[in-house]
């Protein structure tokens, strides 16, 4: 076992051990904070207080713009949907992906008329034109191979699934990341990618038993170029590494927090 597996380990022992999934409305609150941290790396401001208020009693935030909080809001019963799904049992699938795609953008998509033909991101259609990683980057797969690349996707992943040992951690956040990576680098949507892998890594997470890994928008720079590093390097351990150490960085700063607040040093 690589070191980093081992330090995973211990610290998620530690985490059980310190009592802080036992708290009042510690699910839901992590749920804020996944949300919360996966909307800022697209661009959101609001906070997680604000998304409480938002999510529980309504209350829009001020100074946020009615987008980012429909961002938010969208996310937020995409995650509720997913989760639930989760529980079902059922194989992975383009039609299943799609609609997470369509819960993650309700609100925020558009129609578009392109030359490979018209398609609505708010219902989650696949994209029928081809995207860059922004002006002047690298271009993702071209529209006409995504079909068949997302359906190769699925049938990796649920293969991977029958297949993953659940007592093996490690192997198993491994295997999250992974399919992060991989369905992110098809990029089968022309909006919401990001949020929707990231979406489908925390499902395959919680059906393994897993606590859900949070991307922080503080190392949104460190993610993002670990992306990068494993496209270009064709070298996925980059990104699992990397997205390990930020896991076992943030588990580790929440048991910090969690000993400071209830007085024990």
């Amino acid at each position: 076992m690589k070191e980093l597996d081992k330090k995973l380990v211990d610290t998620i022992n530690r985490y059980k051990d310190s009592g802080i999934e036992q708290q009042v409305d510690y699910e839901k609150f992590y749920l804020y904070s996944l949300i919360t941290h996966s909307t800022a790396i697209e661009g959101s401001t609001v906070t997680e207080v604000e998304n409480q208020l938002l999510f529980d009693e309504g209350i829009a935030a001020k100074g946020r713009s009615l987008n980012e909080q429909m961002m938010n809001i969208d996310l937020k019963d995409a995650y509720l949907y997913g989760f639930d799904w989760a529980k079902s049992n059922q194989p992975y699938s383009v039609d299943l992906l799609c609609r997470l795609s369509a819960k993650v953008m309700r609100r925020t998509g558009s129609e578009y008329s392109t030359l490979g033909g018209t398609f609505d991101s708010s219902k989650g259609d696949l994209r029928r034109c081809n995207v860059s990683a922004g002006i002047g980057g690298t271009s993702y797969l071209a529209f006409s191979k995504v079909p068949k690349a997302t359906a190769d996707f699925c049938t990796w992943l649920n293969q991977e699934l029958a297949a993953i040992d659940k007592n093996d951690v490690a192997a198993c956040y491994r295997l999250s990341f992974e399919a992060h990576f991989r369905l992110v680098t098809i990029h089968p949507w022309v909006d919401g990618n990001g949020r929707t892998t990231r979406l489908l890594m925390n499902i395959l997470q919680l059906q393994l038993g897993l606590i859900p890994s949070i991307v922080t928008k503080e190392d949104k720079g460190e993610y993002i170029q670990a992306l990068i590093d494993s496209r270009e390097n064709e070298d996925s351990t980059i990104i699992q590494d990397i997205m390990l150490s930020q896991h076992i960085a943030n588990l580790e700063k929440r048991i910090l927090q969690y000993h400071k607040s209830i007085g024990d040093s």
